[in-house]
């Protein structure tokens, strides 16, 4: 028998990819939290203010670039740059898929609030193509895009000349995974194709090549350049959790306070929140992929995200993950039927192909937990 298990302070689960538990049954994201209130802090401060000074621009150009939707996140990280640090930032948007009326909202807010900003457009067939191959052979609904959040970014930097990128946390080490990074202020191509990437890059651009779908010259927003040209250019990836105590609640009340961003009227589909994750549709449907994959969602990501700073106890959590989590992401059907040009029997066989059968079944149509959130499962 093999055994399920939840982390015993916030609600990370045992299947999530690379997670790790300490003797208390606490997971990597929960020791983490602790060990950030003794961290110091001041010191990281000094490795921040050295990097910003080494690539502050000194003909008055842009000093770095800092991907950035609108969101909470991204808003905050330039804002303080911005205003705290008297940094130029060039903020950088590579357009989603399917894009959310809130979503474009928030980012002409964002922009409105004094910032330069370049939007970058992949060819939208092309990211069809690979977010559908995603979907289908990954089970991750917006492949395409992950890949291009990336590589058309680095793209910017190296035309413009732009050394220092700025994302802003490590979700690895935030919410629970591989903490090789922990005490490293920079990363490089080759940790975004292994871990963000989940090393599926190179196999989903090859498979649209190979078959015809598309071509090199299409990929240009969807590569990396060449490591030679990397280190020729000095290109310099950090993020900014690494110098102080990342903090998503206090990011969002910045970034409505100061960047114009409004939240939703009701709360996002799978979770109770409504100020995160509102640039695109397909965020939806891929935290229920998460869940089906994996057995947790976006509500058991938020829970944990509110038990970390003191917010919410393990209890609320449950209890909200309980009604939360296993919501088939109904509003947004039709929309990806006709995204990914499919019908109905064939969208959910992809979904069928993805879901964990040791701990899920099939009840009228949808897939049912067999395990209790919080309670240890057994299978065989």
């Amino acid at each position: 028998m093999e055994k399920i298990f939840w982390c015993s302070n916030c609600l990370n689960m045992s299947t999530r990819p690379r997670i790790a538990f300490d003797s208390r049954g606490w997971c990597n994201a929960c020791f983490w939290m602790e060990e950030k209130q003794h961290l110091d802090w001041d010191a990281r401060q000094n490795e921040l203010k050295a990097l910003l000074d080494k690539y502050r621009s000194k003909n008055g150009g842009f000093d770095c670039i800092v991907p950035c939707s609108g969101g909470k996140d991204g808003s905050y990280v330039s804002y303080t740059l911005k205003h705290k640090y008297d940094m130029n930032p060039l903020t950088v948007t590579v357009r989603p898929a399917l894009s959310l009326e809130i979503g474009d909202k928030n980012l002409y807010n964002f922009i409105k609030s004094g910032y330069n900003h370049i939007h970058i457009s992949p060819d939208p067939n092309v990211m069809q193509i690979l977010n559908k191959y995603g979907f289908i052979e990954k089970g991750f609904p917006y492949y395409g895009w992950l890949i291009a959040i990336h590589t058309a970014v680095i793209r910017t930097a190296f035309n413009f000349n732009i050394p220092l990128l700025f994302y802003g946390e490590d979700g690895e080490i935030e919410y629970g995974g591989s903490t090789e990074n922990k005490n490293r202020a920079t990363y490089d191509i080759e940790y975004m194709k292994r871990v963000y990437l989940e090393g599926g890059y190179e196999k989903v651009l090859d498979k649209g090549i190979q078959d015809g779908l598309i071509t090199e010259q299409d990929c240009y927003f969807f590569r990396f350049p060449l490591d030679k040209d990397v280190k020729e250019k000095e290109l310099t990836f950090t993020h900014w959790s690494y110098y102080e105590n990342w903090d998503p609640y206090r990011n969002y009340l910045i970034a409505k306070d100061f960047c114009g961003l409004a939240e939703k009227d009701d709360t996002n589909t799978g979770t109770f929140t409504n100020f995160a994750q509102n640039d695109q549709a397909l965020y939806s449907l891929h935290a229920y992929m998460m869940y089906l994959k994996f057995g947790f969602g976006r509500a058991t990501q938020d829970a944990g995200i509110e038990i970390r700073r003191g917010a919410m106890v393990r209890d609320q959590a449950i209890n909200l993950v309980n009604v939360y989590d296993n919501q088939y992401p109904e509003p947004f059907i039709e929309t990806y039927l006709d995204y990914y040009k499919m019908t109905q029997e064939e969208f959910d066989a992809v979904l069928d192909k993805w879901v964990n059968r040791k701990i899920f079944q099939k009840v009228d149509g949808r897939w049912n937990p067999l395990f209790k959130v919080g309670e240890d499962f057994f299978y065989e």
